[in-house]
């Protein structure tokens, strides 16, 4: 008596999804972990740095981790990691949009300038989420997108060797 196992295309889909599910949490695990350093980097030296190179740095150093990592494993969805950083940066406006106005919290703000001064801290802090915005949000979602462009240039690079 044989046994035939007849596989699928559904099956076959099925597999291919949770594979590529996978390997986003991965790369995205990655990505922030990278920042995490980082961060955990600069608490323990406490340079006083601007905000704006915070954001550069927390553009290239993941970045430059997705090029090791991808060349490393190389993997398509490591360059579509950028979609949670952006994915994060509409949720977290979507709260700030959300949240009351007053003094010392962006008194009489437009939903613009709120944003703004909030996850970018320009031209000054709004007040709201304690001015945590950059490090809530911005950093994070800035990671995720330098991570994933790291990662495509060494795929990128792997296709044309």
């Amino acid at each position: 008596m044989t046994t035939k196992l007849v596989m699928s295309d559904e099956d076959d889909a099925s597999d291919k999804l949770s594979q590529q599910a996978f390997a986003f949490f991965l790369h995205m695990t990655v990505g922030l972990a990278a920042w995490v350093g980082l961060m955990l980097l600069g608490y323990a030296i406490q340079p006083s740095i601007p905000q704006n190179v915070i954001l550069l740095l927390s553009v290239a150093v993941p970045g430059f981790v997705g090029l090791l990592f991808a060349r490393r494993k190389p993997d398509s969805m490591a360059g579509h990691v950028w979609l949670a950083g952006l994915i994060w940066v509409l949720v977290v406006s979507l709260w700030i949009l959300d949240m009351p106005t007053g003094p010392n919290a962006c008194n009489e703000c437009g939903a613009g300038e709120k944003i703004s001064r909030t996850l970018l801290s320009l031209p000054r802090p709004s007040g709201l989420i304690d001015d945590n915005g950059p490090f809530l949000c911005t950093w994070p979602a800035a990671a995720l997108i330098g991570y994933s462009i790291g990662a495509r240039l060494s795929l990128r690079r792997r296709k044309s060797e």
